[in-house]
C-alpha cells in the first residue's frame, strides 16, 4: 500500500488487489446512477461503493432496483446518467458484458445454469480461466496445478467426492454451489450473487452461509437476497444496503437497518 498525492492536493491510498487499482479500497463505485424505462426510473441517482474483500448484502422490496443495479454493473443495462467504476480506472459504462466479465466481475443469477450432461469436474474444468481458442483446447491437458485448483474449489463448495457425478443429478442446492465454484474458477475479483439460497433447504442454506463466510476477504462479494435469516448469518460485522424506489434508503449493520423505521415501514414490517 502506498500513499500518493491526490487531485485536490491532499492524499489518497491506492490499494492493489489482484492487480486492480482502487481508491480508498473501493473495488466498485456507483455514483448518481439513473436508469429509466419509458419514463419509469428503475434506478434514481443511486450511489454506493463496495470495498476490496467486502461481503455486502443488498436487500429491499420487489421493484426496488436490485436486479437493475446488477445489470448496470455487468453491462447488461446502460445507465441513463451517472458513473460506474470498477476499481479506479475501469469505466463499466463504456464496456460490453464480455469485457466486464473478462475484467474480473462474475455474476450468478437466481436459477443455476450448469452443464447438466457433464460431470461436476468437467463443469469446473470448462469454467477455468484459460485460452479457449480451438488449437489450445484440442491439445489441452490439465497441469497438476490446475487439477489442484479444481480440487481446492471442490472442497470449498462442498462437492468433494462428487467429481464424476453428472451435474444434472445434483440437488438444487448442489447446483447452486457448483455454479459458484464455476465462478471461482474464473478468478473474479468481484462476485455478484442474485438470491443464492432461493429454493434451498434449511441445511443447504446454512452450508451456503458457511461457504460465503469462507470467501469473505478473498473476494469482494455482493449478495442480493430476501431470506433475512441468511442475510443475518453472512452480514455479521459488515454492511447491509437497503434499496427502495431505485435509491439507497438505508445502510449500516444488520441491527441498524432492522431498527430503522423507514426500513420497517417499506420492507421488514412490524
Amino acid at each position: 500500500m502506498t500513499t500518493e498525492p491526490g487531485d485536490a492536493g491532499g492524499s489518497y491510498q491506492r490499494v492493489k488487489s489482484a492487480g486492480l487499482d482502487t481508491v480508498h479500497g473501493a473495488i466498485l463505485y456507483l455514483d448518481d446512477i439513473t436508469v429509466s424505462f419509458d419514463g419509469f426510473k428503475a434506478l434514481n441517482k443511486l450511489s454506493l461503493d463496495i470495498s476490496v474483500g467486502e461481503l455486502r448484502c443488498i436487500i429491499g422490496p420487489n421493484g426496488a432496483g436490485k436486479t437493475t443495479m446488477m445489470d448496470v454493473i455487468t453491462g447488461k443495462t446502460r445507465p441513463s446518467s451517472g458513473t460506474a467504476f470498477f476499481g479506479q480506472t475501469i469505466d463499466l459504462s463504456r464496456m460490453t458484458e464480455y469485457d466486464i466479465a473478462h475484467a474480473g466481475i462474475g455474476r450468478k443469477f437466481q436459477r443455476p445454469t450448469v452443464f447438466e450432461q457433464h460431470t461436476v469436474f468437467e463443469n469446473l474444468e470448462l469454467a477455468m480461466k484459460m485460452d479457449k481458442r480451438v488449437r489450445p483446447t484440442l491439445w489441452f491437458r490439465l497441469s497438476s496445478e490446475q487439477k489442484g485448483r479444481i480440487d481446492e474449489v471442490l472442497k470449498l463448495i462442498r462437492l468433494h467426492g462428487n467429481e464424476t457425478r453428472l451435474a444434472g443429478l445434483l440437488s438444487h442446492g448442489q447446483k447452486q454451489w457448483l455454479e459458484i465454484g464455476m465462478l471461482l474458477m474464473q478468478e473474479p475479483q468481484l462476485i455478484l450473487l442474485d438470491e443464492p439460497v432461493a429454493g434451498m433447504s434449511d441445511a443447504e442454506t446454512a452450508r451456503t452461509a458457511e461457504l460465503l463466510n469462507e470467501l469473505r476477504g478473498k473476494h469482494s462479494i455482493m449478495v442480493v437476497e430476501h431470506d433475512m435469516g441468511f442475510v443475518t448469518e453472512i452480514a455479521q460485522g459488515g454492511k447491509v444496503t437497503v434499496l427502495h424506489e431505485g435509491a439507497v434508503l438505508a445502510e449500516g449493520t444488520m441491527q441498524q437497518v432492522q431498527a430503522d423505521e423507514r426500513v420497517i415501514e417499506v420492507y421488514l414490517g412490524r
